[in-house]
């Protein structure tokens, strides 16, 4: 059974609709899919109604948080969490508006590095998503200054570079706070590129419940030291391709070789908190 558990939309940074996305889930042979995108829940009603189309693929509603630690920012993953909630709704529309502050400003800043980038084509990337750094490497990328994602936030949008704006985001501790409080399962996205000897304390004390080990293309090796790491922690494992559809390199949604133990654990984690799953 093909799982993905961390996959996006153009409700965020992703290229394709809810709708699009379920399709190529389907045409893909997935059987569990969990939608998280970054700091909004608004692709997963289009994403239900897709679904229902298909009864042998199941969805999972999932949020992708962005959390600032010192010297890095922090991706926590929230299954399951209470997407159709007002009161969440409000406590994102916060983030959401910081995206747009900072997208202002990064779009300045390379303007003063003399690079014709224009506000008015990001939002036009963006659509009706909440912009982030990938629409502004996008518009990069259309002018020719660089040759790839990888080189346009080496050299510009990655943090400490000349373009890089910080906006308001949440402490990693409050992520995993604000998942909970929604009825959501935390886990903490993409580890290694973390300081988890630093971090994890803090997680874990604010209620983490996972830890992304079965992530796109780590290696077998990395993935059995964070499935040790988080068997230490009493946390369940996760995985997914972090698909965003944008670049032809990137590994295919569905292709992060996820455990059929994985889905197991997350389900039985939320039957026991009582969420409904």
């Amino acid at each position: 059974m093909k799982i993905d558990l961390h996959v996006h939309t153009n409700a965020s940074d992703g290229r394709l609709s809810p709708a699009e996305l379920v399709k190529l889930a389907v045409s893909q042979g997935v059987k569990l899919l969990a939608i998280a995108d970054h700091d909004t829940v608004a692709g997963i009603n289009t994403a239900m109604e897709a679904v229902r189309e298909h009864p042998d693929v199941h969805l999972i509603p999932a949020i992708e948080l962005s959390s600032h630690a010192p010297g890095n920012e922090v991706h926590v993953l929230g299954y399951f969490i209470r997407y159709d909630s007002q009161e969440l709704a409000s406590e994102l529309k916060v983030l959401q508006d910081s995206r747009g502050e900072r997208a202002r400003a990064m779009v300045a800043k390379l303007q003063g590095l003399g690079m014709d980038i224009n506000l008015v084509r990001v939002q036009e990337i963006a659509g009706a998503g909440s912009i982030g750094r990938p629409h502004i490497a996008q518009a990069i990328m259309e002018k020719g200054y660089v040759r790839d994602f990888r080189e346009v936030f080496d050299k510009y949008l990655g943090h400490g570079g000349p373009a890089y704006v910080e906006r308001h985001k949440l402490s990693p501790a409050q992520a995993v706070e604000l998942i909970l409080r929604y009825g959501g399962i935390p886990v903490l996205a993409h580890p290694t590129t973390l300081d988890l000897e630093g971090l994890l304390p803090e997680l874990l004390t604010a209620g983490l419940a996972g830890l992304e080990v079965y992530y796109k293309d780590y290696s077998l090796e990395t993935r059995q030291e964070l499935a040790n790491l988080a068997g230490c922690h009493r946390l369940i494992a996760t995985g997914g391709t972090d698909y965003h559809g944008i670049e032809s390199t990137e590994v295919m949604l569905g292709e992060a070789d996820v455990p059929q133990a994985v889905a197991e654990n997350l389900f039985a984690l939320a039957r026991q908190r009582g969420i409904e799953a």
